[in-house]
């Protein structure tokens, strides 16, 4: 199939959870004689399309339960879609037999979960490696492009250590080293920094603005923090129930939000934003003066 100039392009995606009894039939909701409110059924991914474009980080957040984890594990099939389609520069995914999908997990995208993954009976440059030796790369090589990706995440002196021995961050950073020597076009990242605590989180965000700078890879990032989406997305998707109720650029959400629900995502940040606008407005020309005038007046009238 012929590329359509995005990376990734996700259209119209479903996922129904329920027991087997009443299993979910989409042509017949289509059709309108069907019910995504069956008793026993869940809609966790209702109807979702984005497009993708090569480079860019596609943010999306949300409330837990919102269907943000599940709709990432849908985009690699570790949750099989009930409808829809995933293409990647013009694959598509949702078609691939099990071959097939192995083989692009394992070559064309990298993800990187919350809680590492790490394997703890293996050091920290076989964990960078491992990818790599599923694909039948000769240990020498492996290793070399391993301790290339350990040394971008600052993690060059460690290779020997075991994940026991290393700070929570340090093991997220094993992590993001184990996607990136992979060379994946697309990077899926489900809330890797949100086990951390807030200094960490910080700093991990740093470094992948870091990486995202030199390597401009293409990235879909899942979070529940607005701070963390507005720091790292080029475009943002709030999800609720499902389905995407508002998608755009990060101010544009938090300046015009969709509805009450985005709105109370967006509050706290919305009134920093309008409180800084109208600092930026003050001409300090007319402040400082302002201010040393107060000052001398101040001095004066101690005398």
């Amino acid at each position: 199939m012929e590329s359509s100039g995005y990376l990734m392009e996700v259209k119209h995606l479903w996922k129904v959870f329920g027991d087997n009894d009443s299993p979910f039939n989409m042509e017949d909701y289509l059709s309108g004689s069907g019910d995504t409110e069956a008793e026993g059924q869940v809609v966790a991914v209702r109807d979702v399309s984005f497009r993708l474009p090569e480079g860019e980080v596609y943010v999306v957040m949300g409330l837990s339960g919102s269907g943000k984890s599940t709709l990432i594990r849908c985009l690699l099939r570790l949750i099989e879609p009930d409808y829809g389609q995933i293409l990647v520069e013009g694959q598509d995914v949702t078609a691939m037999d099990r071959q097939h999908l192995t083989e692009f997990r394992r070559t064309r995208v990298a993800m990187v979960f919350q809680h590492y993954g790490l394997l703890p009976h293996r050091t920290v440059l076989e964990n960078a490696a491992f990818g790599l030796k599923l694909r039948g790369m000769e240990r020498r090589e492996r290793e070399t492009r391993a301790r290339q990706a350990l040394e971008k995440v600052g993690l060059r002196d460690w290779e020997n250590h075991y994940p026991a021995q290393l700070s929570g961050g340090m093991q997220q950073r094993v992590g993001i080293a184990r996607a990136l020597v992979q060379d994946a076009d697309l990077l899926l990242l489900d809330e890797p920094f949100s086990g951390l605590d807030p200094l960490i989180r910080r700093e991990m965000q740093d470094e992948l603005l870091r990486l995202q700078k030199e390597l401009h890879k293409t990235m879909v990032f899942v979070t529940h923090d607005l701070n963390e989406a507005l720091r790292l997305g080029d475009r943002m998707a709030v999800m609720k129930e499902g389905t995407f109720v508002q998608e755009g650029r990060p101010r544009d959400i938090v300046m015009n939000p969709a509805d009450e629900y985005v709105q109370r995502f967006v509050q706290n940040e919305q009134k920093i934003s309008l409180i800084r606008e109208s600092t930026d407005k003050k001409s300090p020309v007319n402040t400082i003066p302002a201010i040393g005038v107060k000052a001398k007046k101040a001095v004066g009238s101690g005398r």
